[in-house]
């Protein structure tokens, strides 16, 4: 087995902290998220570990000026700023082995390149430490294709799901934009690597999607809910229904969150953010939902960027995406 850190596509994390030992009575996200150390990688044991954490400071792949590379390492200065205790919850995270990988490698203009290494530490992940759930840190939209294609490499017999907490659709032609951060859900589609039938949309609102988008959806057979719908019926509900309806068809469900779904006024660092999005608590508790289910086995928050934030409210949501999620993934197993 390959014993370069942790394997040969990936860096250590740029920023990082030092974690104590013991842990604090209280701790603090910081402390409790351990980082490799570099020389220590080749004997770490990986038995114990839950969940991975990856970084993917990609934006080039953007359709739209983004700074979403600078995601990941803004992530990470947050978690100082959050305990491990979900007081909504009653739920302490530290029952949870949580394990900071570092970034995959990344090129200064090959795309391609970037997304080759994207797929490919996905299947390194599943070959080093299948029993961890990988929790990967964009980065732009486009490397939730890739992330998906590594899975479906890993493990080829397993039909996989989508659930995509978004404004968009994610469906433009790769013909006309290529894999960018406005095409994943379509390139999974048409690269086989997934059913439109397995894709579940939940959060598209407004004047933010052409009509084309939403014809070639119905087409493909994409399972959507407005906005405006979910909150009559109850996001929480329409979350759960998504699951269910996915459960019975597909083995692994992949969770990806585009930080655009939250309204424009409490998620100014995304990009593509609207008027007439999600309120943080609708987020949060559709995470921690889709986090209690045992068949989603890999989560992503995409499109973030940390240069464009207003007093780190969007990085700090992205934070609290990422804890409500892991709340769910510890109620999942003391149900």
């Amino acid at each position: 087995m390959e014993t370069r850190y942790p394997y040969p596509l990936l860096n250590p994390p740029a920023f990082r902290w030092r974690r104590p030992d013991p842990l604090p009575a209280d701790p603090k996200v910081h402390e409790w998220i351990q980082c490799l150390d570099e020389e220590k990688a080749s004997s770490f044991d990986w038995s114990e570990v839950d969940v991975t954490l990856l970084g993917v400071p990609l934006s080039r792949s953007s359709l739209s000026a983004s700074g979403a590379s600078e995601t990941p390492d803004a992530l990470r200065r947050a978690w100082k700023g959050f305990t491990t205790y979900n007081l909504d919850e009653e739920v302490d995270l530290t029952s949870l082995r949580v394990v900071d990988l570092g970034d995959v490698k990344q090129h200064v203009t090959d795309i391609p390149a970037c997304h080759r290494n994207i797929t490919e530490a996905m299947v390194a992940m599943r070959t080093h430490h299948p029993h961890a759930l990988p929790l990967v840190m964009g980065g732009d939209h486009s490397i939730t294709a890739m992330l998906a294609k590594g899975w479906k490499q890993a493990h080829p017999e397993e039909r996989i799901g989508i659930l995509q907490l978004d404004t968009h659709f994610d469906l433009r032609s790769l013909e006309d934009f290529g894999p960018t951060n406005g095409t994943p859900i379509r390139n999974l589609i048409e690269s086989g690597t997934l059913r439109g039938e397995d894709v579940y949309n939940i959060g598209l609102h407004g004047f933010f999607n052409a009509r084309s988008l939403k014809e070639y959806a119905d087409q493909a057979g994409v399972h959507y809910v407005t906005l405006k719908e979910a909150r009559k019926r109850g996001v929480n509900v329409v979350v759960r229904e998504a699951l269910a309806h996915l459960e019975q068809q597909v083995d692994t469900i992949y969770l990806t969150v585009d930080m655009d779904v939250l309204d424009i006024g409490v998620g100014p660092g995304a990009p593509a953010a609207t008027p007439g999005g999600m309120r943080t608590d609708e987020l949060f508790e559709a995470v921690r939902i889709a986090g209690t289910h045992p068949q989603v086995k890999a989560m992503d928050l995409v499109c973030l960027d940390p240069l464009r934030d207003v007093r780190e409210a969007t990085v700090k949501a992205g934070v609290h995406v990422m804890l409500s999620f892991l709340t769910g993934r510890i109620q999942r197993t003391t149900a």
